[in-house]
């Protein structure tokens, strides 16, 4: 599986957590099924954004990626989401680029126009448009740009762009001196996936995922590349998740209504994040607000304590033939049905309310981890950012139930009222009282 991933100029926000969380899903799942999984999620380090923002910041292009890589990979791993079997990074590949390039030439799918740049001649290829499924008529009627640049056709895409004297010499490639005589620049966006995918998995492999806003251009543009080049299809299956929404427009840096993923964790804990982001399809736009998190908050909270009123026999292998456990296959089986599996944990929680049952914690456990949630200690989740320390509490709690066996009651309210102001709920049960953090 090949994963368009980030181009890091700056911190990851929720909509790209949402893209690496879909992914992660995936791979989890397809390795819970008994498949062999190479994840490959590529990282573009060299584009017109990070140049200026590596000037901006009066550092070098590879400082600036280091700390940005540095930064996504604190994030997604607070949120549980699993490193990539391989993270090649565009600039480790631009000698496969320019291989790729010269192919495409060869072919009479490329050219260099007399601005310097390599140009894909998209017209010559006759597939274009087949992922997404714009023809070259709907396109040549929304045409409104004069040719530029010496392309032959505004359709035509770059492949490797010419050097400009400003560039700093950190964002540009001697061709030449890699065996191609396309002078010096750097590579285009769509052709790094290419270069990247092919290198890393074949010419052909099974799964290619990445955003819905991916499919056009920049994935039919990898479509025409690399089947132009190899005459081979590129992937047998395409994934794209859908956006994150605030106030029905997308989540974007470019819109400036982003939340980067660091802000969110400073108010939620990371596996409320996961939960919220796994209980839409991931094909689905998602709507963010607190609001929804907070729900998502409450609903995790219904799951751990399920596990906490059974505690689970520890990590074991899922019987799936149980009926909860082929529920929730079906529903992972049918396009990665997250929302549909969830709603089996809560009925699996339910079911544990009822009967106490150690073998159903044991089994909600272990399909949580089909989805990377639940492995936490029950008590310890459900207890944790409390404001008053255990000790205080586990006294105030002695001291109750002294007070109740004396039948001072307005005493034995008085303390759980007093807890309840300092956050802390009280739980009453046969076997004695338990406490979490109120929401």
């Amino acid at each position: 599986m090949y994963v368009c991933g980030m181009t890091i100029y700056d911190l990851c926000h929720i909509g790209h957590a949402r893209m690496m969380m879909a992914f992660d899903v995936v791979q989890r799942w397809l390795k819970s099924s008994g498949y062999r999984v190479t994840y490959v999620r590529n990282i573009t380090d060299i584009d017109d954004k990070i140049i200026q923002r590596a000037l901006d910041r009066g550092i070098s292009i590879r400082a600036l990626t280091d700390e940005m890589v540095l930064a996504m990979h604190q994030d997604i791993d607070a949120l549980g989401i699993e490193r990539p079997s391989v993270e090649p990074r565009a600039t480790e590949y631009v000698p496969q680029m320019l291989n790729l390039i010269a192919q495409l030439q060869a072919k009479g799918l490329a050219y260099q126009a007399s601005s310097g740049d390599v140009n894909y001649s998209v017209r010559k290829f006759p597939g274009y448009g087949k992922l997404s499924g714009k023809s070259l008529d709907e396109l040549r009627a929304g045409e409104r740009v004069a040719v530029q640049d010496g392309k032959e056709d505004p359709l035509d895409f770059v492949l490797w762009k010419a050097a400009k004297p400003s560039e700093p010499a950190d964002a540009k490639w001697d061709a030449a001196a890699l065996g191609h005589p396309f002078g010096t620049g750097r590579p285009g966006w769509h052709i790094e996936c290419s270069a990247m995918s092919c290198a890393t998995l074949g010419e052909s492999f099974d799964i290619h995922g990445g955003g819905a806003d991916l499919q056009f251009p920049h994935h039919e543009n990898e479509i025409a590349q690399s089947e132009g080049a190899s005459g081979k299809p590129l992937a047998r299956f395409w994934v794209h998740n859908g956006f994150v929404r605030v106030d029905n427009e997308k989540m974007s840096k470019s819109l400036g209504n982003f939340f980067t993923i660091r802000e969110v964790l400073v108010k939620y804990e990371p596996e409320i994040v996961r939960f919220f982001l796994l209980r839409t399809h991931y094909r689905t736009a998602l709507n963010y607000s607190d609001a929804h998190l907070d729900d998502a908050r409450s609903g995790l909270k219904r799951l751990y304590t399920a596990l906490d009123l059974a505690p689970s026999h520890g990590l074991q292998t899922v019987d799936w033939s149980n009926d909860y456990a082929l529920r929730f296959k079906a529903a992972m089986d049918e396009d990665f049905g997250t929302p549909e599996a969830i709603a089996v944990l809560f009925d699996l929680a339910s079911e544990i309310n009822r009967n106490k049952s150690a073998a159903l914690a044991t089994l909600l456990k272990g399909l949580g981890e089909c989805l990377g949630l639940l492995q936490q200690d029950p008590k310890r989740y459900l207890q944790a950012g409390a404001t008053v320390s255990g000790e205080r509490i586990a006294a105030l709690i002695a001291e109750r139930a002294a007070a109740k066996a004396a039948k001072d009651f307005a005493r034995a309210d008085g303390i759980r009222k007093q807890l309840l102001e300092e956050g802390i709920v009280l739980k009453d049960s046969p076997a004695g009282t338990t406490w979490e953090v109120q929401p």
